[in-house]
């Protein structure tokens, strides 16, 4: 199966994190490979639990490699993954396009690949993803729903599909609301730019109400920003469902976060990767439900 999406993220510094861990059973002798784009944000650490979950629940091994967004070296670990001769590969691509080779040493070498959370560019047994778009029209509505007036949007890194797709599904469900986006900002999915873009945004346009942004972590950097008037006189919509971002919405400075359910992506990839690795059947496409967190429901998400 081929996949279209496209991801572009910044390129940091290389890391490497393996872990191992195996339990007992019928699939103990399958290794399965983890390639993560970085265990830096508290979304891909959950999704490593699930994943980590299901491979002692399935007793399967599973190692895990961190490319801390490094997409070059990202392709290196997954190379790395292959000659160490794991039975399947779950790919969370720093980048799009640049996980084609990646995807083609994998294929060569006759390893099932999975994609999890974001596309890869090439050949995939499955992929595992929640629809953004959706998440972030649901977005939008809530929003609309928690104020009226001027907006601003905070967008993920330039060329993400996560960052596209959110960001597209936002502009088609302002209609849902009295909302206006009247300035826009990037902040690369980063809680620091989050905070300094959302400054700069309210010193040029300070008649703002509400502010969507992509994930969770600029939802977080915008309400340190706003101080006092966040949760009162601009409302903040974040995106991911991540603990720090559930406390917000405990204490009334974020109005909803769209939750992906990380963990169970994390799962959800493994089942398939197993699968794989079994010859057996997979489900090529995984879709994960996303649900939209407020002040009326987080005490079912908080753990």
């Amino acid at each position: 199966m081929k996949v279209t999406r496209r991801i572009a993220l910044t390129l940091g510094a290389a890391a490497l994190v393996a872990t191992g861990c195996s339990g007992t059973g019928a699939s103990g002798d399958i290794t399965i490979g983890l390639a993560v784009s970085t265990l830096n944000n508290p979304f891909f650490v959950e999704l490593q639990q699930g994943a980590q979950e299901m491979a002692d629940k399935l007793g399967a091994k599973l190692t895990v490699v961190d490319a801390q967004n490094d997409a070059t070296n990202q392709v290196n670990q997954v190379q790395t993954l292959v000659t160490q001769g794991v039975k399947a590969i779950i790919l969370n691509p720093v980048d799009t396009k640049q996980s084609a080779p990646a995807a083609k040493a994998a294929e060569q070498a006759n390893i099932p690949l999975i994609a999890v959370d974001r596309a890869v560019e090439g050949k995939v047994a499955a992929e595992v993803a929640s629809n953004n778009v959706s998440g972030g029209s649901l977005a939008a509505i809530e929003l609309g729903r928690a104020t009226s007036g001027e907006v601003a949007h905070l967008k993920g890194i330039p060329g993400a599909s996560a960052s596209r797709d959110r960001g597209q599904g936002f502009e088609q469900g302002l209609n849902s609301g009295n909302i206006k986006v009247v300035a826009t900002a990037v902040a690369d999915f980063d809680r620091a730019k989050g905070l300094n873009e959302t400054t700069n945004l309210m010193q040029g346009t300070p008649g703002i109400k509400g502010i969507f942004a992509e994930n969770d972590e600029m939802a977080l950097g915008a309400i340190k920003a706003l101080g006092g008037r966040a949760g009162k006189d601009v409302q903040v919509v974040g995106f991911d469902g991540t603990p720090d971002g559930l406390k917000a919405i405990q204490d009334g400075t974020l109005a909803a976060t769209v939750a992906q359910q990380p963990k169970l992506l994390g799962s959800k990839a493994v089942e398939q990767a197993v699968h794989a690795a079994k010859s057996e059947a997979v489900q090529q496409v995984v879709d994960v439900e996303v649900k939209v967190i407020t002040q009326k429901n987080v005490a079912e998400f908080v753990k």
